[in-house]
């Protein structure tokens, strides 16, 4: 198979000839992974889909947010009443679950990410 042509680097004033648009000194850094990467590999542990995710489920089927509203939704998210951060502990608590519907685990998400925001802007 025939190589791709050698191209000046595409920094500015570089000559350098590549083959991948940047020449290794000027190569983008990759981007740096959020923290919460570091632990989002958990929600595919056998401890999260064979046991807690399933279990609280069964035990709680309506949304909770909902059901405070006097409305009947059927829970499809489960989710921690307190963000466990990667603290494990946190993470496997059972009395720590909710079970909600896309809806209100989203609107939740989104108020928790915009106070963190907050807290961080403020710290």
């Amino acid at each position: 198979m025939a190589l791709k042509p050698l191209r000046p680097c595409r920094h500015p004033g570089c000559a350098a000839l590549t083959r991948e648009g940047y020449c290794s000194s000027h190569k983008p850094k990759p981007a740096a992974r959020r923290a919460s990467a570091e632990y989002h590999a958990w929600y595919s542990l056998p401890v999260w889909t064979d046991d807690l995710r399933p279990a609280q489920l069964l035990r709680e089927p309506w949304c909770r947010e909902c059901a405070c509203r006097g409305i009947r939704t059927r829970a499809t998210v489960v989710d921690h009443v307190r963000p466990h951060r990667g603290e494990w502990q946190r993470f496997i608590d059972k009395s720590n679950l909710q079970s909600l519907c896309k809806s209100c685990h989203d609107r939740k998400t989104a108020l928790e990410q915009a106070q963190n925001r907050r807290e961080k802007t403020r710290g």
